[in-house]
Order: C-alpha cells, then structure tokens, then sequence
C-alpha cells in the first residue's frame, strides 16, 4: 500500500511558477513508475507528466517545455516544478503511482487526495 500526498499548491498570476510535491510512505517509490494528472472543473481528468524507474519521462503536449517532473527516491518524493503557468493550468492536481506507467489513469494504482492550482489573468 502506498499513501500519497500532494502540497505546494496554491493562486499565482499568469507567467508564474510553482512546485508541487508529492510525499509517499508505506512504500518506496523506486518500484513505481510516478504520474501527475489534473482535473478542471466539468473536465475529465487528464495526464501531465510522468517519471520512469530509469528518470525517463513524458509530458502531456500542454506542458511540455514549461513543467519539469522529477523524482527524490532518497526522500520519497517526485516534484512538478510548473513555469510560465497559464489560466488554463487551473485545475486540481493529483499525485499518482503506477507499477505499469504509461498516460492512461487507469493504469495507476494509487492515488493522492490532490492540491488545487488557481492561475489568474
């Protein structure tokens, strides 16, 4: 079993940036292959990014260039530093594990309760 915890969430204007982290425990997180997604209010969820046993990784087409996924495998965490946000960023993001990997959510087993990101105009 693997809890997952997201924080750094939070409003920023248009053009900033944050970092979001995600702190597992009960497991660690070398095993897992680690996913982020996002919802929008009336969206369905959607991939982000995600990082790979060997550090590979893979970026939804919206995000590339500008978010950076990473992973701490010594503290247990994996990281999404956001840059040159847009308002269409805003949406609840969720921390993910996956023994499988790959961009479909159902491939993921577990799942963190999210941290809400707000880009304003």
């Amino acid at each position: 079993q693997v809890q997952l915890i997201e924080s750094g969430g939070g409003l920023v204007q248009a053009g900033g940036s944050l970092r979001l982290s995600c702190a597992a425990s009960g497991r660690t997180l070398r095993s897992y292959v680690m996913g982020w997604f996002r919802q929008a209010p009336g969206k369905e969820r959607e991939f982000v990014a995600a990082i790979y046993w060997n550090g590979g990784t893979d970026y939804a087409d919206s995000v590339k260039v500008r978010f950076t996924i990473s992973r701490d495998n010594v503290k247990n965490t994996v990281y999404l530093q956001m840059n040159t946000l847009k308002p269409e960023d805003t949406a609840v993001y969720y921390c993910a594990a996956s023994l499988r990997g790959g961009t479909q959510r159902l491939r993921y087993d577990y799942w963190g309760q999210g941290t809400q990101v707000t880009v304003s105009s």
